[in-house]
């Protein structure tokens, strides 16, 4: 798959260099005291986020990864350098976890923004650090520190505004298509959508909002079945859930059994807005929208094949985007 989404990498960020035990020699200087300098820091591991990417194709790859120490303290107090940082470029939306605790370790959501994953050792002191009125000639200095060891855990979660949820075969890739100028794998079969698609949907007067297929969810899809378990983790930081149920389907069954996946997977999913939309009008001329008005959200249908109520879809997902604008 050309879309990666994770990865799991070990991390040794950089051993702080030592300290200098130095004393200062010179012609006439015959008892200078101590001038050794302190190491440099080890290389921290950070995660700095790029809009260029839209995956971690570049980490899934990277299963073990070592930063540089920091450089030993030498005599005249001369301080060691810092071990060079080593930077991975991530798109914006990854979010790194410790692998054996699931702690949080931060997320990256903004072009250049840096998190630091793994932080290099300290430095250790020099010796003229230890100079005291009844130690007048330390022969000592300190070590550097270890840096952090860990395995971490590196999720992206798309950001976009709206996220497209159903089944399957319902028509989501389709409207994606006739909506935007994204170009997503299309056939009559299940699960052709293997990776997460991202599209523009332009609107009148300069408007626009970005849209996200999610590869279709299956029941019991949160306990890891079928392939849109693997996706889930996107539909989190969508604005809006747009529900997409076929016309030749059970509508009201099909949604509850996505809201039961969703609710099952993150409870807290459920309080995003919702819009439901009803795909391939083309195929049941004898429909009546009322069939479905008990619930208790937006219902609209539509045909990508022909057009039918696609810019009303457009106009009623972004009132939905921007309730504060249509207040009155």
């Amino acid at each position: 798959m050309r879309f990666a989404d994770y990865a799991k990498i070990y991390l040794k960020a950089g051993h702080g260099g030592s300290g200098s035990a130095h004393f200062r020699r010179e012609k006439f200087v015959p008892k200078g005291g101590p001038d050794g300098g302190d190491g440099g820091r080890g290389a921290h591991i950070i995660l700095k986020g790029d809009a260029h990417l839209n995956t971690l194709l570049d980490l899934r790859y990277k299963k073990f990864l070592h930063a540089p120490k920091g450089g030993n303290g030498a005599g005249s107090n001369k301080s060691g350098k810092d071990g060079q940082d080593v930077i991975l470029n991530v798109p914006l939306g990854t979010v790194a976890y410790e692998f054996e605790s699931r702690r949080l370790l931060g997320e990256v959501t903004e072009e250049n923004e840096e998190l630091i994953i793994a932080r290099g050792g300290k430095g250790g002191l020099g010796n003229s650090h230890f100079k005291s009125s009844t130690n007048q000639t330390p022969r000592y200095a300190q070590s550097g520190e270890e840096g952090e060891e860990l395995i971490v855990e590196i999720e992206l979660k798309l950001i976009a505004d709206v996220g497209l949820v159903g089944f399957p075969n319902a028509g989501k890739s389709t409207l994606l298509a006739a909506l935007s100028a994204a170009k997503p794998k299309i056939a009559d079969y299940p699960f052709t959508t293997l990776e997460p698609n991202l599209g523009v949907i332009q609107l009148p007067d300069y408007r626009s909002f970005v849209m996200a297929d999610i590869p279709g969810i299956i029941e019991d899809a949160h306990q890891g079945k079928g392939l849109g378990h693997r996706f889930l983790r996107h539909i989190e930081r969508n604005k809006l859930l747009f529900f997409v149920v076929s016309a030749e389907s059970d509508i009201e069954a099909e949604y509850q059994i996505l809201l039961d996946e969703l609710k099952a997977y993150r409870a807290d999913l459920l309080e995003k807005p919702r819009v439901l939309g009803i795909s391939k009008m083309d195929l049941i001329p004898d429909y009546e929208l009322e069939e479905v008005t008990d619930l208790d959200i937006p219902v609209l249908p539509f045909s990508s094949a022909t057009g039918h109520n696609v810019e009303a879809l457009k106009e009623l997902i972004w009132k939905k985007l921007h309730p504060q604008e249509h207040e009155s």
